[in-house]
């Protein structure tokens, strides 16, 4: 029986869950007792500090048990980012319906903070064909080499042992972090479809593949130039158009916030001749860089000189990237499925507008992703709050917030945190963002998943700690028995998985770059491999997984289990990182589910082992 005068995410109370499409029309509603207390209601909205709305809420007679009744109103909102409460006129004056957490509303106004609302645009389109598919991230350099004749610079560093742990410091201008290449490029990355392929993997996301001076690529040397080591532009447009027939997108990173300083634009090395932003004023690139009034001196992302920040309000630095003969349309016309744009809370809004309409002008389903690191609902950053997600920039983020959730759920977290986390996201991001969000639980930016949740923890300990270390047999054991929950929850949660090379054999390793290293080909983890395969097996034969509902049927402190549903299958999925063993009644006849993992059920019972799992799927 409902009893709170309000709850966000029960649709009695808003009719439509989560946020909502402009001008679309809802009703909210409000429950209160029925002893003359409450003497009338007014649904406060703020749109983010621009303006004000009141919508009074009026009696509409419907009644529960005879001791509550509801205070409804009707409520069309232009798109915007908006918070709201309640405010009732009682008998001893005003008081507030306020978010105690949950998504329930209470009368508590010391405790409470208004409601957020996402009003996204009318006709905000996101692709229907990547929903329900396998992001695999691939760091070129270290996945799989090929055969490659091209002429590279002279003052790289050639690994010539593809298993040796990359190199790490800095102490040397040549054989260093940065400078180490082991070759591995596009025709590699091609010959590897099939295995790809065989994870179920629909989009691989290339780390940065243009010339630059250093073996990540994120110090853009030439856009328009694949890198020598990784191959040509036909090695490019050949694995583009293989993939294709395995039903694979490639998506590229977009580097735009900032160059390398030895670039084709900055050239302060003067590699590229003598023109250049840093050696002439009057170069066609000047506008393009942040110089200070020395002339000489300039801003750089994050302070690393190396790192020239752009000025990507400049009208010819945006013509660049996104006009009719720009970056962004030159690779599309090549193959390439979309971008993910790095750092893409330091872009300006109306760059971001300027690389949507590029993107989608070459190709409606092209996939726009950014990297932003909270909730890209409402994050504010250079003093202005963001508007990513509500229809005219991206498509998606990488998805941090769930990523963190599930690392520190099956580290020792709390099944209700995780509950709340992943229910919030749900509620704040429009729903065609949802399923197309990239949920990754390690990238090239953080340290292995295996070493994340099994080694000893970095507590700030340099690059010189972090070499020396190993996974022992039973921290390694440890870790990939945890991995599998961690996945389990990754793979079926609402969005995109997104697998890090490498993970799914058995790397570890700290942050860069030992997360970096070479792929283990011919010793690969072999059971945990298979695990992988029957995973995205599943994911890919359930319909639910592609723009299906999400559900929570129980909660506990280490267990959880949620229900992923559409018209046409369902799949039941829970996680125990408890040592003892969890019998679990569920409101649900279980009669027809088939398990994928763990055990068979009951009629309408589960059981999880003690740190397992269970999945079951009912088509």
């Amino acid at each position: 029986m409902r009893t709170m005068p309000y709850n966000s995410r029960d649709t009695f109370y808003k009719s439509i869950f989560g946020s909502v499409e402009a001008h679309k029309c809802f009703k909210l509603s409000v429950l209160l007792p029925r002893d003359g207390y409450v003497k009338g209601v007014v649904a406060h909205f703020n749109k983010d500090n621009e303006k004000t709305f009141y919508f009074e809420m009026t009696d509409d007679c419907n009644c529960l048990e005879g001791n509550f009744y509801t205070r409804s109103t009707e409520v069309s909102l232009e798109e915007g980012l908006y918070f709201y409460h309640f405010i009732a006129y009682t008998s001893d004056g005003e008081r507030e319906i306020l978010n105690i957490g949950g998504g329930f509303g209470d009368f508590e106004p010391k405790k409470g903070t208004d409601f957020q609302l996402t009003v996204y645009e009318k006709g905000f389109e996101t692709p229907i064909h990547t929903r329900g598919g396998i992001i695999y991230q691939i760091f070129p350099d270290r996945f799989s080499k090929g055969e490659n004749s091209l002429p590279y610079p002279d003052d790289r560093y050639i690994k010539t042992n593809w298993s040796e742990q990359p190199e790490y410091t800095q102490d040397n201008t040549f054989k260093c972090l940065g400078n180490d290449y082991y070759c591995g490029n596009l025709k590699g990355i091609e010959q590897k479809l099939d295995y790809i392929d065989s994870l179920g993997v629909t989009m691989i996301y290339l780390n940065p593949i243009f010339e630059a001076h250093s073996n990540h690529r994120y110090n853009t040397a030439n856009y328009f130039k694949i890198d020598p080591l990784l191959g040509s532009e036909e090695d490019f447009v050949s694995l583009c158009a293989t993939a294709k027939k395995y039903g694979i997108d490639v998506i590229l990173d977009g580097v735009f916030s900032h160059t390398g300083d030895d670039s084709l634009y900055f050239n302060a090395k003067k590699r590229y001749g003598e023109d250049g932003a840093y050696n002439n004023k009057d170069s066609k690139y000047y506008s393009w860089y942040k110089f200070k009034e020395d002339g000489r001196d300039y801003h750089s992302w994050w302070g690393v000189k190396s790192l020239p920040e752009t000025n990507e309000n400049d009208p010819s630095f945006t013509e660049f990237i996104t006009g009719e003969n720009g970056v962004i349309r030159y690779w599309m016309r090549r193959g390439a499925a979309g971008f993910r744009l790095d750092v893409a809370d330091e872009l300006p809004d109306a760059f971001l507008d300027r690389v949507r309409i590029a993107v989608k002008s070459e190709n409606r389903n092209g996939y726009l992703l950014g990297e932003v690191w909270e909730d890209a609902t409402n994050k504010i950053s250079y003093g202005s709050r963001r508007r990513f997600l509500r229809g005219r920039q991206l498509d998606s983020v990488m998805n941090y917030p769930f990523a963190n959730a599930i690392i520190d759920f099956v580290c020792g977290g709390n099944g209700k945190d995780f509950a709340e986390t992943i229910m919030t996201v749900l509620e704040n991001y429009p729903p065609q963002t949802l399923h197309n969000l990239m949920n990754h639980i390690g990238t090239h930016d953080t340290a292995r998943i295996l070493t994340r949740l099994a080694g000893e923890p970095i507590n700030g300990r340099k690059r010189d700690w972090q070499a020396k270390q190993v996974l022992t047999e039973e921290q390694y054991n440890k870790g990939k028995k945890m991995l599998k929950l961690a996945a389990l929850l990754q793979y079926t949660l609402v969005g995109l998985p997104s697998l890090y090379y490498g993970d799914e054999a058995g790397l570890s390793g700290y942050g860069d770059p030992f997360c970096r290293a070479t792929f283990p080909w011919d010793n690969e983890d072999v059971e945990l491999l298979g695990f992988y395969k029957k995973l995205g097996a599943a994911r890919k034969n359930c319909s639910a997984f592609k723009q299906g509902s999400l559900e929570f049927l129980a909660v506990g402190l280490g267990f959880v289990v949620f229900k992923r549903y559409d018209g046409k299958s369902s799949a039941i999925i829970g996680i125990n990182r408890w040592g003892d063993t969890e019998k679990i009644p569920l409101d649900i006849n279980l009669e027809g589910y088939k398990t994928v993992f763990g055990n068979p059920p009951e009629r309408d019972t589960i059981t999880i082992n003690g740190e397992s799992m269970i999945f079951l799927v009912s088509n």
